[in-house]
C-alpha cells in the first residue's frame, strides 16, 4: 500500500478525517491534517502521531519528523464532500484555468454546495457554477 493510503487508514480507522497529507522531497518530513465534527484537541494530534509512528515502526517507514495537527480556521476544501459539507460558509477559490472572459481565476462568495461535478459559489452577481476538476485550491474564509 502506498503512504497516503497508509495515512488514510490509520487515521479514519480512529475515526479521523485525512484533510492533507503532505511529504518533504525525500520523505524526511511528513505532515498529516487531521479533522473531526467536534473540532481537533491536542490529545487527538497525539493519539494519531502515537499510532501512525507505531504503523511506521513496523513498515519500516523511515522520517525524521511526523507533524499531526487541525487544518486551521481557514481549513482546505480537497474533495467534493467538501465542498457539500461546507455550504454555507465563506470560501476563497482558485482555478486552474481562466473562467471568465476577464482572466479571472480567483473567486470568493459563500458556497452553495457541490452538484452534478460543479462546485456552486454565490456571488453578488449570481451562482457560479465551477466545474470540480477545474477548482486548484479552495480554502474556508473564517469569519469572526
Amino acid at each position: 500500500m502506498d503512504l497516503l493510503g497508509r495515512v488514510e487508514q490509520v487515521v479514519s480507522g480512529l475515526g479521523f478525517e485525512l484533510v492533507d497529507f503532505e511529504t518533504s522531497p525525500k520523505v524526511r518530513l511528513l505532515r498529516v491534517f487531521i479533522d473531526i465534527q467536534r473540532g481537533v484537541t491536542v490529545d487527538d494530534c497525539a493519539a494519531v502521531s502515537n499510532q501512525l509512528t507505531r504503523v511506521f515502526e513496523v513498515e519500516n517507514i523511515e522520517f525524521d519528523r511526523l507533524e499531526v495537527s487541525s487544518p486551521g480556521l481557514d481549513r482546505p476544501l480537497k474533495k467534493a464532500a467538501d465542498f457539500a459539507r461546507f455550504a454555507g460558509e465563506t470560501v476563497q477559490l482558485r482555478t486552474r484555468l481562466p473562467l471568465n472572459e476577464g482572466n479571472q481565476r480567483n473567486f470568493s462568495g459563500v458556497l452553495k454546495g457541490f452538484e452534478d461535478g460543479k462546485v456552486l459559489l454565490v456571488q453578488s452577481t449570481g451562482v457560479l457554477e465551477i466545474p470540480f476538476e477545474e477548482v486548484e485550491k479552495a480554502r474556508l474564509v473564517p469569519q469572526f
